[in-house]
């Protein structure tokens, strides 16, 4: 194989080693943008990994275990609503618990399907632009999880961007005593955000599950919650950039099974951690001040397109329970109660 082909190898396999974190990653940030943090990604993808692995095997339907998997990412997420949500606890604690909780339930409830051979999806060349060079097979020679991660991270940022429901979204996670003012049910909209964000974590677990690395083991997506979180702050809060900090992490982990066989004197267990590593270094690059401080040494039409695209400001109210949310929900009854 020449480099070229080499190439292209190792871009096929970084995207389909990102595509799990796309989903994880943008469910993330769906959640925060309304200002929900859910903890909970390590150990509810884990647990969905398992679910959806064990669905599938059971009925023999890759989308049935997809579909569990959703489910019990949304499961997850709703004792995070409940919890940080309506009973206004520490949204941070109840999603750390639920983490641990989840990776541990995993490794009890999949003790019998630990490598037990199972469905995976199946490929699926889309034809025409499949043979076209370059693109086709980087892009469009995969399976269709990897085809909707696509569609999922144009969706999302149509949704979030383009859409009233969006700016809902997006004004409960900023300023939400202004969107509560002008008649938003505040933890209604939050704990709908957290839901499909948990729910596209779910399905994250059984993209690693079933398609990028098919079977289950203990621990079989370990670290990849918590990459996902870190992604999304890497990401701005931004699907977009979200998806990039994914195929950023696909590459970084495709370069470093390459790795392996390249520098046989480098022990396995530095490679492997090695991605995890340089996330850590390039989130720490995006979120502290130097990226500004070297933005300044340059002129206003490129500083403030570089400022732009790193920015990972969260939204305002992240994490903060809104005081008035049970009010937002009790008084529109009251008032038509009063009215009678």
């Amino acid at each position: 194989m020449d480099d070229g082909g080499e190439l292209l190898s190792l871009l096929a396999t970084a995207l389909a080693a990102s595509t799990p974190l796309v989903y994880a990653a943008v469910g993330e940030t769906i959640a925060e943008r309304a200002g929900v943090i859910n903890l909970s990604a390590e150990g509810s993808m884990m647990l969905s990994a398992m679910v959806g692995f064990a669905a599938a095997l059971s009925t023999g339907s890759v989308l049935a275990g997809f579909a569990a998997a959703a489910a019990t990412g949304a499961l997850v997420a709703l004792v995070v609503a409940i919890g940080g949500i309506y009973l206004r606890r520490s949204q941070i604690a109840i999603g750390f618990v639920l983490a641990l909780l989840c990776a541990d339930l995993s490794s009890v409830l999949g003790g019998p399907f630990v490598r037990v051979p199972g469905p995976t999806v199946p490929a699926l060349s889309i034809p025409v632009l499949g043979d076209v060079p370059i693109v086709g097979p980087l892009f469009f020679r995969s399976d269709p999880v990897v085809y909707a991660s696509y569609l999922l991270v144009a969706c999302a940022w149509v949704f979030l961007y383009r859409t009233r429901a969006g700016l809902l979204v997006r004004a409960v996670g900023e300023q939400p005593a202004a969107a509560h003012a002008r008649g938003a049910r505040v933890a209604r909209v939050r704990a709908l955000a957290t839901l499909v964000g948990g729910a596209l974590v779910g399905i994250g677990g059984a993209a690693y599950s079933l398609d990028f690395k098919a079977g289950w083991s203990h621990r079989h997506t370990a670290g990849y919650g918590w990459i996902a979180l870190a992604i999304v702050i890497f990401g701005g809060f931004h699907p977009v950039r979200a998806a990039l900090g994914a195929c950023l992490f696909g590459v970084l982990s495709s370069m470093a099974s390459l790795g392996q066989s390249a520098l046989p004197s480098v022990p396995t267990q530095v490679l492997s951690v090695a991605p995890f590593a340089l996330m850590i270094v390039v989130l720490g690059l995006t979120s502290s001040g130097l990226l500004s401080r070297l933005g300044a040494l340059l002129p206003d039409a490129a500083r403030r397109p570089l400022l732009r695209a790193f920015d990972a400001t969260p939204p305002a109210a992240l994490g903060r329970p809104y005081p008035a949310e049970e009010d937002a929900e009790a008084r529109p009854r009251g008032a038509d109660q009063g009215a009678k």
